[in-house]
């Protein structure tokens, strides 16, 4: 009975689920922390990008708040000086994305925490950037061909135009711009 709890207890705990980091632009489905860091690793190992301080912090915050994570052992290997920076690097990502999802989340806060600018330069942030502009604005492209092609039924379209007048109130202001250019010309009888 005690085994059985335990095993449960393992399937059930956090770090063994995949948790959604963001969405990938190409199939749709939700990108992994260790997908990200999979995709982030030749970036963060390039030359200047993190400093030696930094990967300390890192490496102290991973091993200090989750011992779990990194051992003594494991944070003094990642550690030594006589090892090149670049090559201890290399080392700590790979550990970390072979002992789980929990793990490289953890790196993506200790990163955040300790090298914010390097942080928001990440290639695996800014792959949704260009997806979610072109969906808004694809959006916003609909509604105004919506607009534009319906037949002028005078009891369907002015409730449908104030419905849209309103709507850059919700949407981002760069979509609203282009809402707005289409609705002016036909808000100006409502």
């Amino acid at each position: 009975m005690r085994g059985a709890a335990a095993t449960l207890r393992r399937r059930a705990r956090p770090g063994g689920r995949k948790e959604s980091a963001m969405p990938t632009p190409g199939n749709g489905t939700e990108q992994t922390y260790c997908d990200r860091l999979v995709q982030d690793t030749p970036f963060l190992t390039g030359l200047g990008r993190l400093s030696e301080q930094q990967v300390d912090r890192i490496i102290l915050q991973l091993n200090r708040y989750y011992p779990q994570i990194l051992s003594n052992k494991d944070a003094e290997k990642f550690r030594n000086p006589k090892v090149s920076l670049r090559v201890r690097l290399c080392d700590l990502l790979g550990h970390l994305q072979r002992s789980g999802e929990r793990d490289c989340q953890e790196f993506y806060r200790a990163l955040y925490i300790h090298a914010q600018p390097l942080h928001s330069c990440l290639p695996s942030r800014h792959a949704l950037r260009p997806v979610a502009f072109l969906t808004c604005l694809g959006l916003a492209a609909g509604l105004a061909l919506l607009i534009y092609c319906c037949p002028p039924d005078p009891k369907v379209l002015p409730g449908a135009r104030r419905v849209l007048g309103f709507s850059p109130v919700i949407i981002d202001r760069h979509v609203s711009r282009f809402l707005l250019a289409f609705l002016t010309d036909d808000l100006g009888g409502l």
